[in-house]
């Protein structure tokens, strides 16, 4: 989902990969609730952190405490940021419950994700 709205949000200025620690294809809900909102991640791949470990990033954004804690050392990061969002595909109760969650954490992402962009946007845009 962050990586749908960063490549929403950022577009062609930065290149950007999409990785976990375990990977388990999409969840058909976050392409559902993505869609919703106008962001098509039908095409993206679940893929393992280790495929990139031998790219130097500039940023890596863990978005959940399991990938914060797994997660390996790139040696090549140059900033780690971390942000811990709920995952709404164990998310029980109703269907309108799991709805809710999944359009929640959706949308707390999004606002995360345009907050970061910008930020890192302004710091780039300020003389040295």
């Amino acid at each position: 989902m962050a990586h749908g709205y960063l490549n929403q949000v950022a577009g062609d200025r930065y290149h950007m990969y999409s990785a976990g620690v375990e990977t388990h294809g999409l969840n058909p809900e976050a392409v559902f609730f993505m869609k919703e909102d106008g962001v098509d991640i039908s095409h993206h791949q679940s893929n393992h952190i280790d495929e990139y470990a031998d790219i130097e990033f500039e940023l890596v954004l863990t978005v959940c405490d399991h990938a914060k804690e797994s997660c390996p050392v790139l040696p090549g990061a140059r900033n780690v940021v971390h942000f811990s969002f709920s995952d709404p595909s164990k998310a029980e109760g109703t269907e309108q419950e799991i709805t809710q969650a999944f359009r929640s954490v959706r949308d707390q992402i999004k606002h995360y994700v345009s907050g970061l962009i910008a930020g890192i946007e302004l710091k780039n845009a300020q003389p040295a």
